[in-house]
């Protein structure tokens, strides 16, 4: 793979479900989640940097928040290759923005890869093995590609797609046409998705070629693309706040999909770190000093080394100690902490706890 491949990372993300550890001034992509040494943006950076033949060539979207942030994370990242946001209007925007300038810099036929920055991938070879699946099939084909992850269980936190017929095989990896995107299910839903093998999880992934995206962006989504055509990225507070998802890849008839298999987790929420790290002779997940009596099935995490968590008769909890916050959480009810947030919010008191 080469130049001609032009992964951009979608980094403008919150990560609000990850609080108190994600914060405004240190939303997850900026985190080390999984006991190494690098944040979520660095190993995706690190992941395509080989595929992109290079910094020159690996482009970051973000919010005007956190650039800076960004800014320390990638010191190499040309300054000419981070797009800032004035502000965030979700994916469908950057996806938009970020080809059109592409295609300014590269040429109608360049294939464009976008990646979200907070995912985590097991298998680093597996995962450039299918980049050049995509890339041959987009560069082929008029065609938008999508990775679907092969389902290792019947999740409700995800969104499913459909595959139809088969098109062919890249690179050793059969490519389908997609049916149908679908919103994330029940779980009897979902767990008829799986019996039916036609259902890969959606992971936010596309590979493309400029002209492709934006030949598609002017037919389904003219009300994102016309404005940033004619006026440019100042009129970015106007448009419209919608995902790639609505605005263009559920209405388009050139989506293909990829089933993929390469170890992957979207790190939506804490429960996360348990998928990721959790060993079988160990009752808890800690990443913290953590004293337990009668306690299992917790995930403890604390930012300060010096910080003990103590725990008794606790089951199937998230305990997290950041600075000044201490959340504790049951971990079925992880994905209300976006509510918490809202309170704190409205509660001058709590404003620098966000």
């Amino acid at each position: 793979m080469n130049s001609s491949f032009i992964p951009v990372i979608l980094a403008g993300g919150k990560g609000e479900r990850f609080w108190p550890l994600s914060r405004r001034d240190r939303p997850k992509q900026f985190l080390s989640l999984d006991g190494s040494s690098r944040s979520l943006l660095q190993s995706t950076a690190d992941r395509l940097l080989t595929l992109a033949g290079g910094w020159d060539h690996l482009w970051v979207i973000t919010s005007s928040q956190i650039a800076q942030g960004v800014r320390e994370q990638l010191p190499d990242l040309p300054n000419q290759n981070l797009l800032v946001e004035l502000e965030g209007r979700d994916t469908a925007a950057a996806v938009t923005w970020a080809s059109l300038e592409i295609k300014k810099r590269y040429g109608a036929e360049a294939v464009i890869g976008f990646f979200p920055a907070d995912h985590w991938i097991a298998d680093q070879d597996v995962f450039a093995h299918t980049l050049s699946a995509a890339t041959e099939l987009a560069t082929s084909t008029a065609a938008i590609v999508t990775l679907g992850i092969k389902p290792t269980f019947p999740s409700t936190g995800y969104g499913y797609i459909e595959q139809g017929q088969k098109m062919g095989s890249f690179n050793e990896l059969p490519a389908y046409h997609v049916n149908r995107f679908t919103e994330k299910p029940n779980r009897e839903t979902a767990e008829t998705f799986l019996s039916t093998g036609r259902f890969s999880w959606n992971s936010g992934m596309f590979v493309f070629r400029a002209s492709v995206i934006l030949e598609e962006l002017h037919t389904h989504a003219p009300e994102i693309i016309e404005p940033l055509e004619q006026q440019g990225p100042d009129i970015y507070p106007l448009l419209p706040k919608q995902s790639i998802d609505y605005a263009l890849m559920e209405k388009t008839t050139l989506a293909y999909v990829l089933p993929v298999e390469f170890g992957w987790d979207d790190l939506g929420d804490w429960n996360a770190i348990e998928r990721l790290l959790k060993q079988e002779n160990n009752k808890n997940v800690e990443l913290a000093t953590h004293v337990g009596l009668d306690t299992q099935g917790a995930i403890v995490y604390a930012s300060n080394p010096d910080d003990v968590v103590v725990t008794i008769g606790l089951d199937d909890v998230v305990i997290v100690r950041d600075r000044n916050v201490t959340l504790v959480v049951k971990k079925e009810r992880t994905q209300e902490i976006k509510q918490i947030l809202k309170i704190l919010e409205n509660d001058p008191r709590f404003t620098d706890l966000l």
